[in-house]
């Protein structure tokens, strides 16, 4: 058990509190714990959604065509925003967003692409190497918590398939950092 103070709709001028000698001190609301404070630090319990998504099963990006890409396996999806290869966080505030894909070729220019309702928003990185077969970036993107969505687009200098090797090739993630 721990101290809490609970914003409530009952009780005592709506507020309820309880005490105990755990030095823990706990914040909810209508019953529902929202923040744990200790000794080491601030956990929040809800409202901080976070995913993470990677590609297991081939996909063949055509050359110079810029293509959506299939995040078909989840890792974990805390809140349950990523559906179809896109994350459509329900809780306002700044995401930081990763992505990355690698292909099976050492000699292609990939660009990666980060794509905010449907268009480009951010470019995250353009690789151009004799010995490149991948390419990684992120970026912090403000999300309204209603409509806003973001995906990973991706174009290659020559048709390549994707490699799939579950969580280290290709991958999609993100998380809250803060509300706004």
């Amino acid at each position: 058990m721990a101290s809490s103070i609970d914003a409530s709709t009952s009780g005592a001028g709506g507020v309820i509190t309880t005490a105990d000698n755990t030095g823990i001190l706990q914040l909810k609301s209508g019953g529902t714990t929202i923040a744990t404070i200790s000794s080491t630090g601030i956990t929040t319990q809800v409202g901080s959604p976070a995913f993470s998504a990677y590609q297991g099963s081939a996909q063949t990006l055509s050359t110079s065509t810029t293509t959506k890409i299939t995040f078909d396996t989840e890792e974990f999806d805390t809140n349950s925003n990523f559906a179809s290869s896109r994350f459509t966080p329900t809780v306002t505030g700044y995401y930081q967003v990763t992505g990355g894909i690698q292909v099976n070729a050492t000699a292609c220019v990939i660009s990666l692409f980060l794509y905010k309702n449907g268009s480009l928003y951010k470019f995250l990185v353009t690789s151009n190497n004799s010995n490149l077969s991948g390419a990684y970036g992120t970026s912090l993107v403000y999300l309204n918590g209603s409509t806003d969505y973001v995906e990973i687009y991706a174009s290659v200098s020559v048709g390549q398939a994707l490699n799939v090797n579950g969580t280290a090739s290709s991958y999609f993630n993100g998380a809250m950092i803060r509300s706004a």
